[in-house]
Order: structure tokens, then C-alpha cells, then sequence
């Protein structure tokens, strides 16, 4: 649940400058009050920090001042360093980056973090990276670097100086170095080089004025901005845009315009400063094509170029962080301090098998000399299938489901879903579908395939009002005042205009198929032939399976018109698939236990034996709804969250999991959920061993670390996305007991947004128990509950363990796990320092406040 919380509060990038810069603009101001300076907490080598306001002049006229929120990080060591400008992601603010600043700073550069205007602390309105907002707002940033003695000059006010950040913190390096040719060097991670080609896609390369409006992201971001008031701190301009945009469902001239100001596409012709730009392949919200625009447009001004696809991005993933920090590292070590200068680097990185030794999946990277773009080396393949129908559904529910924000995140759905592996799940009547042949070799796609299509309006099938005995009118003679078919604005088009979504599947020999990448291709009815370019991938098909292309109607993130309507779609073409065989994989060293598998051939019958008796005695474990033993979890910094960890737990029981803060017990649960992996021991749930994605998960319901939600949706509708994203039939939700539960009334219907934490929290729990899972694990579940609401907490959870399921509930009040639970399981430092029935631990005539105080040393 925190997964989508966590997703949406996405990275957007950095800030710009514009062209009408004048002498005014230049001045810097500090606020009011004197500069604080600390010691980094960190250890050694520590980091010496600045924190104060600066104060910049913006606006298309240099007439506002606004108050930057800011920190200065000293560089370790002595004589002068290179300056780094580290932004932020869009709804964050500068403390989301100071870890990677702190890092940076050790080795070696002088590092300067920023609130952008409109956030946090910093004053203005969001202006979404404008050349007369925020670029101005970051060139002033550089003429403070440029007089910090710690900083190295290029000459008088030129600070050696790179920039990076990821999402809105990458467009405003790239923002930057088009206006400000004191920039050496920039690393934009995960960002955009079309905002108009982003919000509003066309993979028919029609353009954003005939794109399909990307609804929800784009609602998340205008939301996210906004503090839960109308606009919030948006300029009333992108306000009133976004608002105009959402109400028709497609793009204005004035919004392509605007957005347009904000793109590194509008000025890609003056970057031309050595460039790394790391993109994501789990993101929906500006994929590999971003990137692979702005490597062709900044490549054309003669500057080298790198590109890095990693496996995360907006949508969850893996985030490689330490892969890709190191990266962006040794790129401004080049490039800052030794001034080298390399041609283009191509590199991505793939999950490999899992790694017998630690049962994690391996990452390797594959690298290449040169980036090939996205047409890469091109194969054709042939499909089948002949021309089919479709249809777009009265108001265009359901919808099918791809990619939507935070969704990506929540890796455990990945083997789930209508089409037989997870997202995307298509609905029946609305999906045409195109297969290859089985490959005769396996077959790695790296770039964005193409195929050619024809897709037009079936004028044989009826408006079903047509034939409507009630007399209405039909949809072409609709009452004065509305709109007709004919007249609907963008988003609400006659069925000839209307949307189509291409997606990619890997089917298998057994018939099952699994999305090549959550992530659709919109595109517009013409009735002729268009060629449609899929989304991007860097993607691995294995002899014997075949690729499907899925052609349908709908899908959840985009606007789609209302009027129902159906769709004759024919494939002209095979696919074009381009692949890379330049792209070379570093070797993953051998396990040791390869070399020494002739020596153990007695030791490995003597185990096939031995599994007959275990297998025998997992089968008896599969009654047994948890089973931990040997848990044990290190962070990198050294602190041992948990430490041999061993209990089980059986059906009907509710077991309290306590402990001090700092015990482990969260670490605990995101062990058992499978978000982290142990460094030792096992967790078995039914007898299945858990690890990130087990099948066994399904029978998990889980609240930990507090509720996220879509904010813009209902409660129910937030409760019916996410029943709908597992998969499963809707009669398994149980979805009447889950409102009972919830106990929400009338508000169900309300936006989240409008939510106490009380309603948020009792919510998350309904989602946990939507499906009525056989394990049910709950993080301090009455947080944010009155005592009423506490009391019928506590007799539900009594309730679903006597219908023979098992709960876990981890909570600070002793008083309420006294009168609820069964069992319980006291940990500190890490460790078991008691369990067994509640009763036991608390003895005659005590309760279990004191005793829980006499077992973890805190008696008085």
C-alpha cells in the first residue's frame, strides 16, 4: 500500500533560464537571517553544511522576488572543488536529496540543494521549469556558486559546475545548460523532453494536437502541486490550462504552447555540454523515448552523449540507486575534474537469473560504444490473425489497465492479471490480438518496434440506440444544447478520431502471456493505414515463445470518448523489432559451488534422500500460516535490524508483534510482505518460502507503514483499482465486507484527499482484508481512531481469526493488544526476547505493560 503512496510522489526535475536575462536579474540576495552552519551526522569523513534562504529575481519581466529554501554542502578536503546543482523531484523539496548530497560532498564537490519555487519552504508559484520562472531561479544559483570560496572558477562568476537531479530535477538541468553556458556538464535522470508529447501521446507521430490526453498522470501531477486546494500553488495560467485540458479530455493550442516553454525540446539546439541521461524502463510517465529525443537532439550540436536505461523509473522497479549514483559519479569525475572527453556510451542493465547463493536476481549491465537510437537493427516478423472488431464500451468502462501511477510499484501483481502475467489486463469484446510465429531462437528487443496498421470505424454494427424501444433519440440527433458525436471536443470524439492502445506481449508455449513492458501506445482512428510505434524496451523473448500485439479500445490512464462505438482493425504489416548485438553483457562470476559439484556427489544423494522426509513434512507445513526461523537483516551502514529471528504462528490466532522503536519490527514485516530480502534465515507462509513476487503473497493482505492512496479517487474507487489491478474475479473481493469494515458511510464516495488520517487508516484496512486473505498483517492498524473506532477494530480482528485465519498486528498500545490478541511476540535490539500465549508472558496480576517494561530491561 505504501508502494503507491510512495510512486506518486513522483521525481519530477529541475529548473531553467530564459533569453531576456538582464543585469537586474543577477542580483542575489540573502534573506533575512544569519546562515547555520553544522556537522554532518553521518560519521567519517563528515560533511559541513549551510542552510539559508536566497533570495532571486524572476518573471518574464525580472519584477518578483522569491525566497529559495537552500543548502550548501562543504566539500571534504582541501583547495578548491567542482559545484554541483542537485535537484529535486516535483512535490519533494531539497531534504529529498540530501543523502545524495551528503555522498557527493564526501567525494570531494561542493554541492548546493534547492527548494524549487511553489515548494516547501521556498516562496513563488510552480511554473513547471519555465525559462522565466525557474531557469532564471537556478542561474542565480550558479552566481552564488561562483562566489563560494570553496568552488572552482572557470573564470570571473564561472563556477566549474555540473548539475543533475532526477524527474523535474533533470528538466531544469537540461533547462539550464540551454541558457546558462556556465553549465560543464549535466546528468538529467528520468525526465521529459516533450511535455505536450508526454501528456498528450500519439505513437502515430500525429503530434500532441492529435495525442490521447494521459488523464491520470497528468492528475496526479496538477494534484500533487496543488496541497488539496483547487490549484494550489501552480500560476493561475497552469491552472486555468490544466483545468480547460481535463474538462474536454484533450489538448488546447494554448496548453501545447505553454508546455512546449517547458520542454528541452524547444531548445535542445543550445545544449552542448557533455550530457549522461539515465532513463527508467518502469516508467509510464516519460519513457526510454524521452531519453532517446534528447541524446539525438543534444548529439546534433557535436556534444558527447552516454545513455544509461536502468531498471526502475517512475512506475517502481528496481532503482539501482547505488548503480546509478555511481554512475553519475564517475560521469562528473570525467568530466569536472579531468576534463576528459569521450565519445557516446550505451549502456543498459537486465535481470539475470537469481543467484543461488543469496536467491536474489542478478543485475548485469550491458554496454555498448554507441547509442543506436531506437530503430536499433531491425527484424521483421510476420503476424497472424485477420482483420478483427472491437469495441469501445458505453463511457468507456472498464477499462483496460497498463500502467497507472504508483501501480508499477507494487511488484507482487506481476504474476497476476486477465491476460495470464500480469498487467496489462484487457477486457473481453475490447482487445484484437496478433501473433508470430513461435521463435526458432531467442530474440532480445532493444529499441521500440513498429508494425503498420489499419484501423477504421465498423460501420456494420448499430448505435445500440438505434434500436432503443424506448424512443430515445439516437446519438446523432442529440438535444439542442448538448453537444452531438460530430461536435464533442478532444477526448469525447465521434467514434472515427477516437483512441486505440498497441501493446506487446511474450506468450509462452503453454499459451500464457505476460506484458514485455506495462506501458501502452496510444493512437487515433484514421480510417487508413498508420504506422504505430510501440513503447520501448530493452526485453528478451526465448525460443519457442511468440510475440502478441494487442490492439484495444481502452485504458484507464488516458481519456477515452464516452459514445460507444466499434473498430475493424487489421495488422498490414509484421512487426519491425530492432535489436543491439553490439551490446555486450558483463560476465556474472560463477558461483563457487560450481567448482566443487564433483566432490559433493555423495553429499547430494545423501539429500535426495532426505527430501523424501522433507517433503513428507512440508506438506504438514502447508497448514502452518507463518513460519520464521534464523531471520536476520544487516543495513549497509552496520546497524542489525534483526537477528535470528525465529516463531511461528498458527491459524486462529491473532499475534501481537511488540517491541520498543527500533526493535525490528518493521523490518520484520517488510520481510514477510517480501519488499526486502533477509540476509539470512526463511520465512515460509503455508509452507512456501517467501521472496519478492512468491504466488503464495496472494494470500497476504497487508498494512504496513501507513495508507496510500490515489488522492483524486473516491475511497471505493480506490478499493475497486486495486481488486481490479490483482487480477481476480470481483466476486472474490468480498467487497461488501470490506466497506462494513471500513464503516466509511456516505464518504466512501468522497476523494481520499478529503479524508482524516481516522478514515485514510480504516480504508487501508479494508484493502487489506479485500479477498479475505488466510494471513492478515497489520501495522499499527488504530493509529488515528477514537475509542469507539478502536473498540470495533478490535472485535473485527476477533471476529476474522475465529473464522480460522491467522492476524498479525504490531502496535504500541499494550493495553489494546491485551485485550485483543492471542499471542505475542516481544522483540528488542533486533531479537525474540519472548513469546507465547498473551496470558503466560503476562503472569497473575499483572498487566502486560509491565511485564513487556520487565522483559526489555525499562522497568523502573
Amino acid at each position: 500500500m505504501t508502494a503507491v503512496g510512495g510512486a506518486i510522489r513522483a521525481r519530477w526535475g529541475r529548473t531553467g533560464r530564459t533569453a531576456r536575462w538582464t543585469a537586474a536579474g543577477s542580483a542575489v540576495a540573502l534573506a533575512a537571517g544569519a546562515a547555520v552552519w553544522g556537522v554532518g551526522a553521518d560519521g567519517p569523513p563528515r560533511v559541513r553544511t549551510v542552510d539559508q534562504r536566497v533570495q532571486v529575481v524572476d518573471g518574464p519581466h525580472d519584477d518578483q522576488r522569491v525566497t529559495l529554501d537552500t543548502t550548501f554542502y562543504k566539500p571534504v578536503g582541501h583547495g578548491k572543488a567542482p559545484a554541483i546543482l542537485l535537484g529535486h523531484g516535483f512535490g519533494g523539496d531539497k531534504y529529498d536529496v540530501a543523502g545524495e548530497a551528503r555522498s557527493l560532498a564526501r567525494d570531494g564537490y561542493a554541492v548546493l540543494t534547492w527548494t524549487a519555487r511553489g515548494f516547501g519552504a521556498s516562496t513563488g508559484q510552480i511554473a513547471l521549469d519555465s525559462p522565466d520562472y525557474e531557469v532564471k531561479d537556478a542561474r542565480q544559483l550558479i552566481d552564488w556558486l561562483a562566489k563560494r570560496p570553496e568552488v572552482r572558477l572557470d573564470g570571473p562568476g564561472d563556477p566549474r559546475v555540473g548539475m543533475t537531479g532526477e524527474s523535474y530535477g533533470g528538466a531544469i538541468a537540461l533547462m539550464t545548460a540551454a541558457y546558462d553556458r556556465r553549465v560543464d556538464a549535466i546528468a538529467p535522470e528520468i525526465t521529459w523532453n516533450s511535455l505536450p508529447d508526454v501528456l498528450f501521446p500519439n505513437a502515430a507521430g500525429a503530434g500532441p494536437e492529435k495525442g490521447v490526453f494521459k488523464k491520470l498522470w497528468a492528475g496526479v501531477f496538477f494534484n500533487s502541486g496543488s496541497r488539496g486546494a483547487g490549484c494550489g500553488r501552480f500560476l493561475p495560467s497552469l491552472c486555468a490550462m490544466y483545468q480547460k485540458v481535463a474538462e474536454q479530455g484533450g489538448p488546447t493550442a494554448d496548453a501545447i504552447a505553454t508546455l512546449r516553454r517547458s520542454s528541452p525540446a524547444s531548445v535542445a539546439d543550445r545544449i552542448t555540454v557533455p550530457t549522461l541521461l539515465v532513463q527508467g524502463q518502469s516508467d509510464s510517465l516519460f519513457p526510454l523515448d524521452q531519453a532517446d529525443a534528447n541524446a539525438r537532439a543534444i548529439a546534433r550540436n557535436g556534444a558527447p552523449v552516454s545513455v544509461v536505461w536502468y531498471q526502475g523509473g517512475h512506475d517502481g522497479g528496481d532503482p539501482e540507486t547505488g548503480r546509478v549514483r555511481g554512475l553519475v559519479r564517475d560521469f562528473f569525475d570525467a568530466r569536472l575534474r579531468h576534463g576528459e572527453v569521450r565519445g557516446t556510451r550505451f549502456t543498459v542493465t537486465r535481470a539475470g537469473g537469481l543467484d543461488s547463493s543469496t536467491q536474489q536476481v542478478v543485475v548485469q549491465e550491458a554496454k555498448a560504444r554507441t547509442y543506436p537510437g531506437l530503430s536499433g537493427d531491425p527484424q521483421h516478423l510476420p503476424l497472424d490473425g485477420v482483420e478483427q472488431t472491437i469495441h469501445n464500451p458505453a463511457g468507456g468502462t472498464p477499462a483496460a489497465v497498463s500502467a497507472l501511477p504508483g501501480l508499477g510499484a507494487l511488484g507482487s501483481l506481476g504474476s497476476l492479471g486477465a491476460a495470464g502475467g500480469g498487467l496489462p489486463a484487457d477486457m473481453p469484446g475490447q482487445t484484437a490480438t496478433f501473433d508470430t510465429r513461435p521463435l526458432d531462437h531467442s530474440l532480445r528487443i532493444t529499441g521500440a518496434a513498429t508494425v503498420r496498421l489499419k484501423a477504421a470505424k465498423d460501420t456494420t454494427t448499430k448505435d445500440p440506440a438505434e434500436n432503443d424501444p424506448s424512443g430515445a433519440p439516437p446519438a446523432e440527433s442529440a438535444p439542442s444544447g448538448e453537444p452531438s458525436a460530430e461536435s464533442a471536443p478532444s477526448g469525447q470524439e465521434p467514434a472515427e478520431g477516437g483512441p486505440l492502445f498497441a501493446k506487446l506481449y511474450d506468450v509462452s508455449p503453454d499459451g500464457s502471456a505476460a506484458p514485455a513492458r506495462r506501458i501502452a501506445a496510444p493512437f487515433r482512428v484514421t480510417g487508413g493505414e498508420v504506422t504505430v510505434t510501440l513503447p520501448a524496451m530493452d526485453y528478451r523473448f526465448d525460443r519457442g515463445h511468440r510475440l502478441r500485439l494487442v490492439i484495444a479500445t481502452t485504458d484507464m490512464g488516458f481519456a477515452t470518448p464516452p459514445q460507444p462505438a466499434a473498430y475493424q482493425v487489421r495488422a498490414v504489416s509484421g512487426l519491425t523489432v530492432p535489436t543491439d548485438a553490439s551490446l555486450l553483457t558483463t560476465p556474472t562470476p560463477i558461483p563457487a559451488w560450481v567448482w566443487i559439484l564433483p566432490l559433493a556427489g555423495l553429499a547430494i544423494a545423501a539429500s535426495l534422500l532426505l527430501g523424501v522426509r522433507r517433503s513428507r513434512s512440508r506438506e504438514r507445513d502447508a497448514d502452518v500460516p507463518l513460519e520464521i526461523t534464523g531471520l536476520t537483516k544487516a543495513y549497509k551502514n552496520g546497524h542489525l535490524a534483526v537477528a535470528d529471528l525465529s516463531f511461528r504462528v498458527e491459524k486462529g490466532q491473532v499475534l501481537g508483534l511488540l517491541g520498543p522503536n527500533g526493535a525490528g519490527k518493521t523490518t520484520t514485516l517488510r520481510m514477510l510482505m517480501g519488499l526486502i530480502r533477509p540476509d539470512a534465515g526463511e520465512i515460509r507462509i503455508f509452507g512456501h518460502r517467501v521472496t519478492p513476487g512468491a504466488p503464495v503473497l496472494a494470500r497476504l493482505g497487508s498494512f504496513v507503514e501507513g495508507p496510500g492512496f490515489l488522492p483524486h479517487l473516491s475511497g471505493r474507487d480506490n478499493l475497486d483499482l486495486y481488486w481490479r489491478a490483482t487480477g481476480r474475479p470481483a466476486a472474490d473481493a468480498h467487497m461488501d465486507e470490506a466497506l462494513a469494515i471500513a464503516g466509511l458511510g456516505t464518504a466512501l464516495d468522497r476523494a481520499v484527499r478529503t479524508y482524516s488520517q481516522g478514515m485514510r487508516q480504516r480504508l487501508a484496512i479494508a484493502q487489506a482484508m479485500l479477498g479475505l486473505p488466510d494471513l492478515l498483517v497489520l501495522d499499527e492498524p488504530t493509529n488515528g481512531l477514537d475509542p469507539p473506532q478502536i473498540r470495533e477494530m478490535r472485535e473485527v480482528l476477533v471476529r476474522y481469526a475465529a473464522a480460522g485465519r491467522t492476524v498479525i498486528v504490531s502496535s504500541h498500545l499494550l493495553a489494546e493488544v491485551e485485550q485483543t490478541c492471542t499471542h505475542a511476540v516481544v522483540m528488542a535490539g533486533g531479537r525474540r526476547v519472548a513469546a507465547g500465549p498473551v496470558a503466560d508472558i503476562v503472569g497473575s496480576g499483572r498487566r502486560l505493560e509491565d511485564a513487556f517494561l520487565e522483559i526489555i530491561g525499562e522497568t523502573p
